[in-house]
């Protein structure tokens, strides 16, 4: 007899598994995959902590989650800084001064900066919107887009941006000074010997099966209570139908050298490129091995049996998330949880934060 099952060994999972450990319940943590800590799992290749389900940095602005996390790890002090790749030339993202006095030669000031984009926005204003390529260009006018949207977007999405609603961006952020970190939180790291050993502490002292599908073995358990962060249309037997998300698959290769691209992420915004960007793993950590890993990135369609990414909340697919959740909610002694469990997109530091909120009302 377990008071708590839980349904997935992922972070959501190991948090909930961990504090619940902690209050004297008996849990049993379950996975279906071959291993622990979900898609933030990282496996260690040529002395390199490789992120397989792609890259993971952790950021916070909340102090609470940031000490949190650090009882389980040693962080180091890396910053996000990508660059993205168009055609023949290089640029710094998020947009800023170093991206726009290499966009336009005439550009040296943050001033000149707002002066140019306002130009081409007014030059090109569509009053209402129609597509997501229309939204952007009114936000930060056709040169940015053309260069550092539009093809990556299109590849993002599976479609040309004049076929996406311009819901989807509402605002693309601008800096008008010359900051390349891509996060605004105050904390930013990479968990020293990767994230598999953060959800190995967690799970210490913790019963856990692997290759172990909950939909075959659930008469099999005693449990109390569940915690599910698996699919909730699955769980449901996709009732009402599957919901959608959008798929990534990586294509990972040891190379020979000691340094590929010299930055840890780089985005391929042309469209004729077919992967959205280049991770190269050792620069999370500063690596000085004498090989490198590389992971090429795919955004391609869903279907079901695929690995779910990314939820797709739009309107279809939330109002058939909320039909989902009116029978979770009608379940007993059984929580939904994680990314997949509540069908939203999920930073590391907000799972942290909901698994703790959904536990404080357990004693």
């Amino acid at each position: 007899m377990y008071d708590y099952l839980i349904v997935g060994a992922g972070l959501y999972g190991a948090t909930c598994a961990y504090e619940l450990n902690k209050k004297g319940y008996k849990c049993l943590v379950i996975d279906k995959r071959d291993h622990i800590a979900g898609n933030i799992y990282t496996k260690e290749i040529e002395g390199i902590n490789v992120h397989v389900y792609g890259a993971h940095i952790f950021h916070t602005s909340n102090k609470e989650i940031w000490d949190y996390i650090n009882q389980f790890a040693e962080f180091n002090n890396f910053i996000n800084q990508p660059v993205a790749r168009y055609k023949n030339e290089l640029y710094n993202l998020p947009f800023n001064m170093n991206t726009f006095t290499k966009l336009w030669n005439d550009v040296f000031t943050p001033d000149d900066a707002k002066n140019k984009i306002e130009e081409e926005k007014n030059k090109y204003h569509i009053e209402d919107p129609k597509n997501l390529e229309e939204q952007a260009i009114n936000l930060v006018g056709p040169t940015i887009y053309e260069k550092l949207i539009k093809g990556y977007t299109a590849k993002q999405w599976g479609r040309p941006c004049t076929e996406l609603p311009s819901f989807i961006i509402k605002r693309l952020p601008v800096r008008f000074t010359f900051d390349n970190n891509y996060f605004n939180d105050r904390y930013q790291g990479i968990p020293i010997g990767g994230y598999t050993k953060i959800i190995e502490k967690m799970l210490s002292g913790i019963e856990v099966r692997l290759n172990y599908d909950y939909k075959l073995h659930k008469n099999e358990i005693n449990a109390n209570n569940v915690i599910y962060t698996g699919p909730i249309d699955e769980y449901f037997d996709y009732c009402y139908g599957p919901l959608e998300y959008r798929k990534v698959e990586f294509k990972t290769e040891i190379l020979d050298c000691d340094n590929y691209q010299g930055n840890a992420v780089v985005n391929y915004t042309q469209y004729e490129i077919p992967y959205t960007r280049i991770i190269e793993h050792k620069h999370f950590e500063f690596g000085k091995q004498s090989k490198t890993v590389i992971s090429k990135e795919y955004s391609s369609t869903w279907k079901p049996g695929d690995e779910p990414y990314y939820p797709l909340n739009d309107n279809k697919n939330n109002d058939l998330y909320n039909k989902y959740k009116e029978l979770a909610d009608k379940e007993k002694n059984i929580s939904f949880g994680g990314r997949l469990g509540l069908y939203k997109y999920y930073d590391m530091d907000d799972t942290i934060e909901v698994a703790l909120n959904y536990l404080k009302d357990i004693k």
